[in-house]
């Protein structure tokens, strides 16, 4: 859910030059090997670590290990019980449907909180339903990641990493991740930034509940971070000039929100299915959010691979040559960053039918897909309130929606059954409606319309977070219905972006 796929950039044109020495680029797309089936180039990344102590490359190498584990269940997840393939997958018996889910969830209402958990799998007993832990369902694995982490909490000697490594040791085998997010959210002193655990819903089809085990280990750069830290200052007054009424507005959350810039050094589970993000937004826990904020770690190594191979190249077929002339690194870096921030905002908890809940469970199977298409637009309206304040040249808004509306095609390749591409079909249905971009016959391009596209934007965030707010699952189904379609022009563009790859399939180092 919290994720950013749709934009790339490399964060050099924005921000200075590392502290912890020169970087190494990533191999250019040039050097991949071929196209896989799914249109995927092999990239074999490259990190710098030199900078890292025999002590800290000790950790990365255990970290590197636990992230394996992540990835040997996940193996599990995405298969569905008894090996048949449906919505479901691995969290859910074999056949179940929905509706069967649903009825049987309210005829035994003792049983919804465990059945409907984040961490659990459903099992059918006889006639009943089973709700297993995963610190049950996948304890080999998981113990052998928190022994992992536990000898990488004896080798570190950074407090906040070792209390870390050590809660979320205990987590995998106790099936409460609280604290341990809790204490992810204070790292620091160190350059090893790890997420290690079950976060992400995308998964589960079916209901959008259950949790996808991953992992992400990084190496953190402290002056690119530090170069884009002044805009977390201005969450409460993004907050506050979001365009809906204030008793939609969460002004509840923490206001650490700590950002990152790293290089990825390996990816576990979820995180190397399918598109490759290039940030995350995490915890999800808003009980952590609503404390303590949430952390946005931005994978510079990942956005560069990216960039020159699949997105300028996009940007010259989608749009007429002056606007894709527009299209640029720096605006495609900022929007993946307030893509991230804008995670932060909107609604969190809400309250439906008397009862607290979370936004995405309550919309279900489409709360994550809505809350990446409101992270797109909800990060680009507030990119144009940073030129409001002075942050940011106003006279670059044409880059802005030119760069913007380039990303929606990336996306768009992803499908529309995939979170992200189903969100970006939803952002060029709405915007075409709204007069955002027209077509031009004689280039076969768009042309953005900067007035409209501003207005549009405007209104759908409006759409989204009203939606959202009051969980609001007929109505977000019924919207993206509506709306989430590709018309024939967008179908014939896309079929000139074949040769350009769909996306990376990074291969990274076995250790440090």
């Amino acid at each position: 859910m919290r994720r950013s796929l749709i934009f790339a950039s490399i964060l050099a044109l924005t921000v200075g030059a590392a502290a912890c020495g020169p970087k190494t680029p990533a191999a250019p797309p040039e050097a991949a090997a071929s196209k896989d089936a799914e249109g995927y180039a092999t990239i074999n990344m490259q990190v710098n670590t030199g900078f890292l102590s025999a002590e800290e490359k000790q950790v990365v190498n255990l970290l590197i290990q636990a992230a394996d584990q992540m990835s040997a269940i996940y193996d599990k997840q995405k298969v569905a019980q008894g090996g048949a393939d449906g919505p479901g997958h691995g969290f859910y018996p074999a056949g179940m449907t929905k509706a069967e889910f649903e009825a049987y969830v309210a005829a035994h209402p003792g049983e919804k909180a465990a059945l409907m958990s984040g961490y659990t799998v459903v099992k059918r007993e006889g006639d009943k339903l089973v709700a297993v832990p995963y610190s049950v369902e996948y304890k080999p694995e998981l113990e052998k990641a928190a022994a992992l982490l536990e000898q990488a909490a004896g080798v570190t000697t950074n407090p906040s990493l070792k209390k870390f490594l050590t809660l979320r040791a205990a987590a995998f085998r106790s099936n409460d991740y609280f604290q341990s997010e809790m204490a992810w959210m204070d790292l620091t002193g160190t350059p090893i930034e790890v997420a290690i655990g079950p976060y992400e819903t995308y998964t589960d089809e079916m209901l959008g509940q259950k949790t996808a085990f991953e992992a992400f280990v990084t190496l953190k750069d402290p002056a690119e971070s530090g170069a884009l830290d002044k805009y977390k200052s201005y969450l409460k007054a993004m907050e506050a000039n979001l365009p809906v009424d204030d008793k939609f507005k969460n002004f509840k959350r923490g206001g650490d929100s700590p950002i990152a810039v790293a290089e990825q050094i390996r990816g576990g589970g979820d995180n190397m299915h399918g598109p490759q993000t290039i940030a995350f937004n995490l915890p999800n826990d808003e009980r952590v959010r609503e404390a303590k904020g949430a952390k946005k770690v931005i994978l510079s190594n990942v956005l560069g691979a990216k960039y020159d191979g699949i997105l300028k190249p996009i940007a010259d077929k989608v749009l007429v040559a002056d606007q894709a002339a527009l299209v640029n690194k720096k605006y495609m870096t900022l929007e993946t960053l307030f893509h991230e921030l804008s995670h932060s905002l909107g609604p969190g908890a809400i309250v439906v039918d008397g009862k607290t809940t979370d936004k995405v469970v309550a919309l279900k199977e489409i709360g994550g897909t809505a809350e990446e298409a409101k992270a797109d637009v909800m990060g680009v309206y507030n990119i144009a309130f940073m030129m409001q304040k002075g942050e940011l040249p106003a006279a670059e808004a044409s880059q802005l929606y030119a760069t913007y509306f380039a990303g929606i095609f990336r996306a768009a390749r992803f499908g529309d059954t995939e979170a992200h591409g189903r969100g970006a079909a939803l952002q060029y249905g709405y915007l075409k409606a709204k007069g955002a971009f027209t077509w031009d016959e004689a280039a076969k391009r768009y042309r953005v319309d900067d007035a409209k596209m501003a207005a549009g934007i405007r209104d759908l965030v409006n759409e989204i977070v009203l939606r959202q707010a009051t969980g609001d699952y007929a109505g977000m189904v019924a919207f993206f219905n509506q709306y989430a379609h590709l018309d024939d022009q967008a179908k014939a563009v896309n079929e000139t972006l074949k040769a350009i790859p769909v996306d990376i399939k990074p291969v990274y180092p076995d250790k440090v």
